[in-house]
């Protein structure tokens, strides 16, 4: 968990570059690590990905996902549908 805790500073660092996030930060619960992070598009959700996709990577070696939740209007999920269905969200 400490190595967990340690990475999110280089998460906060990239994801503070993407002119569509709107907010972005990691709370730890227990032994679960949330990830709460709002963004004005899908758009903006794919450039987020592309832009930590390495530093995910790396983190999920360390831990398991056990739920990726998406919220939005209709249309903006329908665009993550396809580019996010390896992470199977909710």
């Amino acid at each position: 968990m400490e190595a967990v805790k340690a990475g999110f500073p280089r998460f906060v660092e990239k994801t503070a570059t993407e002119k569509d996030c709107l907010f972005y930060g990691f709370t730890v619960s227990g032994d679960e690590v949330l990830c709460r992070e709002a963004y004005e598009s899908a758009d903006g959700v794919l450039a987020h990905l592309a832009n930590i996709g390495a530093l995910l990577a790396e983190m999920l070696t360390m831990v398991d996902l056990i739920r990726f939740e998406v919220h939005g209007p209709a249309a903006e999920l329908e665009k993550l549908k396809k580019p996010l269905a390896h992470l199977i969200p909710k």
